[in-house]
């Protein structure tokens, strides 16, 4: 079943690019697991929660409402990944990272379109979203590599930041 948003309106920025946000949900800090959606359209694959952003809404307000929908979770926002161009679709997704602290048993589209959700290691989840959404597979990495930076920089004590990362 096909998710329908009848009062939905789609916002674009200045380049005609269609306005997302989506949320990298992990477990805990460490950063192993990663939680995926099934897709409404092909509900036997996976896919990153995320939508599109509303008018007058900040994307990390998006971010997070989207997870609650999709996913049934909520959870500590941190930080922005970047924001990710799909110039086969025409859209840019903001993607933030969000570490779960509940997980509902039951949530909107749960209910309304029976998506389910899942954790996955990352590499696990690479390989899943290699099946049906390939660009999201640049978030992950993405994830892996500030990750890695940000280890680094607690290490040497300087300051980091996420270049916005275009895929």
């Amino acid at each position: 079943m096909v998710k329908e948003k009848p009062n939905s309106i789609r916002i674009y920025d200045k380049d005609g690019f269609r306005r997302r946000a989506a949320c990298i949900c992990v477990r805990s800090d460490a950063e192993a697991e990663v939680l995926l959606v099934t897709s409404s359209r092909r509900p036997e694959l996976w896919i990153v929660p995320g939508g599109g952003v509303e008018p007058e809404e900040e994307p990390s307000v998006t971010a997070v409402r989207e997870v609650l929908e999709e996913a049934g979770v909520v959870g500590k926002l941190g930080r922005c990944l970047g924001v990710f161009e799909n110039r086969d679709h025409m859209h840019r997704t903001e993607v933030f990272v969000m570490t779960v602290t509940k997980e509902l048993e039951e949530w909107e589209d749960s209910r309304s379109i029976g998506r389910k959700r899942q954790w996955f290691s990352i590499d696990d989840a690479l390989t899943q979203l290699a099946l049906h959404k390939p660009t999201q597979r640049h978030y992950l990495m993405q994830l892996r590599h500030s990750k890695n930076n940000s280890n680094v920089n607690a290490n040497t004590n300087s300051p980091t930041t996420a270049a916005p990362t275009t895929a």
